[in-house]
């Protein structure tokens, strides 16, 4: 509809040739949808629950892009079978250490350092 504001993800525009704006971040300057915006925005967080529940919505940075968010996995703390665990923790493994770098080929954001050190750990503590 002419005049409609919506939301979609970052590849889902791109990959549509989707015309999209900039928004204000809490810097006060207008930034468009992007990759580093959206890893500017992860960078915020300083100190990481370990729990991860962190919002990064409206994050401070010049360059944050304020309509961001990490993605979730809810993965069991106390599995029931130790061949299932080993493939999650492999699974897990390789998201973090190789598949961080496909993820700007496909428009999401790389974890930050920082984060995806905290994640390795997280992982490699599981029971």
């Amino acid at each position: 509809m002419p005049g409609a504001i919506g939301y979609v993800e970052l590849i889902y525009a791109l990959q549509n040739h989707i015309n999209f704006g900039s928004v204000q971040n809490s810097a006060g300057n207008w930034v468009k949808a992007s990759i580093d915006g959206v890893t500017d925005a992860a960078a915020s967080v300083k100190n990481m629950p370990a729990d991860y529940r962190v919002s990064i919505t409206n994050a401070p940075g010049a360059n944050a892009y304020p309509i961001s968010s990490f993605t979730y996995l809810l993965i069991p703390t106390q599995p029931k079978d130790a061949a299932k665990e080993k493939v999650i923790k492999d699974l897990l493994s390789w998201c973090v250490k190789s598949g961080e770098g496909e993820v700007s080929a496909l428009s999401y954001a790389p974890l930050p350092q920082s984060i995806a050190d905290n994640v390795l750990k997280t992982i490699y503590a599981l029971p």
